[in-house]
């Protein structure tokens, strides 16, 4: 049976203009998600529904395919069921739905392998995400009512301490999964059911009841970041043009070149330095006196043909694994270091490549703050590889 992934992403938000592809830390929001899926390797084809041109191009950069959907189920008022349905019109080769919501971004590949299990092995017609909550409810008294509140899961005079109570199962919203007869009947639900228990910390919900910073801090302590685990950054490779200046070069009326930085960038330098991370520059152009001008004390490479191969030599002489490298560009020539970098990051004005090469686009362009922006990157992942190490 043909099992796509499916993420419905309409480019109209009320809260939050463009909200699916807005950067939490440093990745696309749509982008968690669709990585989580790609890595699960479960399903025959990933897929977003948008309404919405860059949206498209974020899918298509994380490897989905794109659905256009119809103005007719791009309203607001539009349920996700009708755009399901309609995008099941387009695609008869789909037997099973995996609706993923694009506001999780801590879903894990571990969550959808079991889940695909459940519908594929273990012939379930729908199986839905919940999460396990530990709240007392009472019934709702409305303004003007003459009538008292009655405790609805709990006896008040015997409390439940939290750990002699298994609590309730709610929906969290993170996935839906059901099969095409289901769905055509105009069911998400239905069938054989089943639910799948996802662990409280990976079900962070952006549009019931978390605010950006909170889920960036949430989504650096349990999200998904890839196959390989996390290792600590011993050195940065910082490409100077476009990432440490904002590569532009003034000329003046004797020849002479000039260009600015931000101050910022080299206090993220030194920072990185007290926290025993290398810092290393490359540059396509002979820039030496500049680098001298700048007095930064970091082993530089200028007039670099041939980037990747500066940084693989680097790497075998300090003798550092990949996962150990960590590398920031913004030009195509930067594209093959980007991705062999453990972690690799671009500023906000890097090139379309560039930024389909990289893990994380910074707020800042370059010039401007982008290393500074890093390097705090850097430092959160870094105490999320301590946190791992300590649990």
């Amino acid at each position: 049976a043909h099992l796509a992934a499916l993420v419905l992403a309409r480019g109209g938000s009320k809260g939050i203009p463009l909200k699916n592809i807005k950067l939490l830390a440093g990745v696309p929001l749509v982008g968690w998600v669709l990585r989580a899926a790609s890595d699960a390797g479960v399903f025959h084809s990933i897929w977003v529904s948008t309404d919405h041109d860059e949206i498209e191009k974020v899918a298509k950069q994380f490897g989905a395919q794109v659905h256009r959907r119809s103005p007719e189920v791009s309203q607001d008022s539009s349920t996700s069921l009708e755009a399901i349905k309609e995008f099941l019109n387009h695609h008869h080769e789909v037997d099973i739905v995996g609706n993923i919501q694009a506001t999780s971004p801590c879903l894990h590949p571990s969550d959808l392998i079991k889940v695909a299990d459940l519908i594929q092995k273990e012939g379930f017609d729908s199986v839905f995400s919940v999460v396990r909550r530990h709240q007392f409810r009472w019934s709702e008294v409305k303004k003007g009512e003459n009538k008292m509140t009655e405790p609805q899961n709990l006896n008040p005079a015997k409390r439940y301490r939290r750990q002699d109570w298994p609590g309730e199962l709610y929906e969290n919203g993170s996935f839906y999964f059901a099969k095409r007869h289901l769905i055509e009947k105009g069911y998400l639900q239905g069938g054989k059911m089943a639910y799948y228990e996802m662990r409280a910390e990976h079900s962070v919900d952006i549009d019931i009841d978390i605010d950006w910073p909170i889920a960036e801090q949430r989504v650096l302590s349990f999200g998904y970041f890839g196959k390989e685990p996390l290792k600590e950054v011993k050195l940065l490779v910082c490409s100077i043009d476009g990432c440490l200046t904002n590569g532009r070069i003034y000329v003046t009326e004797d020849q002479k070149e000039m260009v600015s930085y931000d101050y910022r960038d080299i206090v993220g330098i030194d920072l990185l330095k007290n926290r025993k991370i290398e810092v290393r520059l490359i540059s396509e152009r002979d820039c030496s006196k500049t680098l001298s001008a700048m007095q930064l004390g970091c082993v530089a490479k200028v007039s670099a043909t041939n980037k990747l191969q500066v940084l693989e030599d680097w790497q075998k002489d300090i003798g550092l694994s990949w996962k150990e490298v960590a590398y920031l560009g913004n030009e195509e020539s930067d594209v093959e270091c980007l991705k062999k970098a453990g972690m690799s990051g671009v500023p906000a004005d890097a090139c379309a490549v560039a930024q389909k090469a990289a893990g994380y686009i910074c707020k800042s362009n370059g010039g401007c703050g982008a290393v500074r922006e890093f390097a705090e990157h850097i430092f959160l992942l870094l105490e999320k590889v301590n946190s791992a190490r300590k649990q």
